[in-house]
């Protein structure tokens, strides 16, 4: 494949819905149509194992690249990280319709402040949710723009290379889950694989995914989780270890986590599946919080003893690994949560 040339790739919804697999063809037609594009179809995103050929595919896209999913962008973008598919993160602007009417945030957004992603090449990556919108010409409209804002990307890099510097390739550093490191990928060692081979439906499956922009590395997950999922790599990094150690439609561990960064992208409440967070202000709620229900941290305790009982063993509530939350901190300033609260009990309702 030329460099020159924009890689899309359409992630299938899981099961055979009409509306969906009908808009994904409208959008694979159009496309195919534009100069300048490289566009594959594969199976939903979340369900390729390490030698399905869809994965195999996309572990050997070398430039930039869109991904179309029926998912987050955030969840789908660390899910690609996860299995060594790396870049930076492109941003898009499609905006889905509930929050056209949004007023944009005052001032500076915040800076990541996760440990962030490692051996990351000098190439973009750009995610779009297929869930915003049913008109496939959105899709295609950004699609243009974002190989435009490629192009241009390129022609600067071009202009400033240093002689000598090597091509840009996909790094594989990141051991595979069943093996050693691969190694540097080459244009030479690309695999082929026909539309058949691409579309083989993987079975369905269920784990975590770790974004490292908002990962702090406090491991509060791998002392919560009694089931062998999390582990430490060789930089001390924490990581998925035993994806299939993790118990189906359990989301415990995110509800714990202090940074919002992990995801279940197939989960049903979007905070968990991967949305936006801490785009107001910096203002994060849990509306189970914020109506008097349990807080997240008994939730994800009566969760984990669940399973821990479907296991045959014994329940621990709330005596293993829950964190402290400072309770004990001194009492500061007013935050947004706290004036939304005053405002809820000015009304009282």
């Amino acid at each position: 494949m030329s460099r020159q040339r924009l890689t899309v790739v359409l992630s299938q919804a899981q099961g055979k819905n009409p509306a969906r697999r009908a808009l994904e063809e409208s959008i694979a037609a159009a496309l195919l149509m534009e100069p300048g594009l490289d566009v594959s179809i594969v199976p939903y995103l979340y369900d390729l194992g390490p030698e399905h050929t869809g994965r195999l595919f996309l572990e050997s896209i070398q430039g930039d690249m869109v991904v179309l999913a029926w998912m987050y962008p955030r969840a789908a973008f660390w899910l690609l990280d996860r299995d060594g598919i790396k870049g930076h993160y492109g941003e898009n602007q499609i905006t889905p319709p509930a929050e056209t009417d949004e007023h944009e945030e005052d001032g500076e957004p915040e800076p990541p402040k996760g440990i962030g992603s490692v051996d990351v090449p000098q190439r973009w990556i750009y995610c779009l949710d297929l869930r915003d919108h049913n008109n496939y010409a959105i899709y295609v409209q950004e699609v243009r723009r974002i190989a435009a804002e490629c192009r241009e990307r390129r022609e600067a890099r071009r202009k400033t290379a240093v002689p000598g510097e090597p091509p840009m390739v996909q790094l594989g550093r990141y051991p595979r889950e069943d093996g050693p490191a691969t190694g540097e990928a080459t244009p030479s060692a690309r695999p082929q694989f026909t539309a058949e081979q691409l579309l083989q439906q993987p079975a369905r499956r269920w784990y975590p995914v770790i974004d490292y922009s908002r990962c702090t590395n406090c491991m509060e997950c791998l002392d919560f989780c009694l089931f062998g999922v999390y582990g430490v790599d060789k930089l001390d990094r924490i990581f998925v270890e035993n994806q299939d150690n993790c118990k189906r439609g359990c989301p415990a561990c995110s509800r714990v986590c202090p940074e919002h960064a992990i995801m279940f992208p197939d989960y049903k409440t979007p905070a968990i599946a991967g949305a936006p967070v801490g785009n107001i202000g910096g203002l994060k709620i849990d509306l189970s919080k914020l109506f008097g229900g349990d807080d997240a941290l008994k939730i994800a305790a009566q969760e984990r003893d669940r399973e821990l009982v479907a296991d045959g063993r014994q329940a621990v509530g709330m005596t293993v690994g829950i964190p402290k939350r400072q309770a004990d901190k001194p009492k500061g300033p007013k935050d947004d949560l706290d004036k939304l609260m005053d405002a809820l009990d000015a009304l009282d309702i």
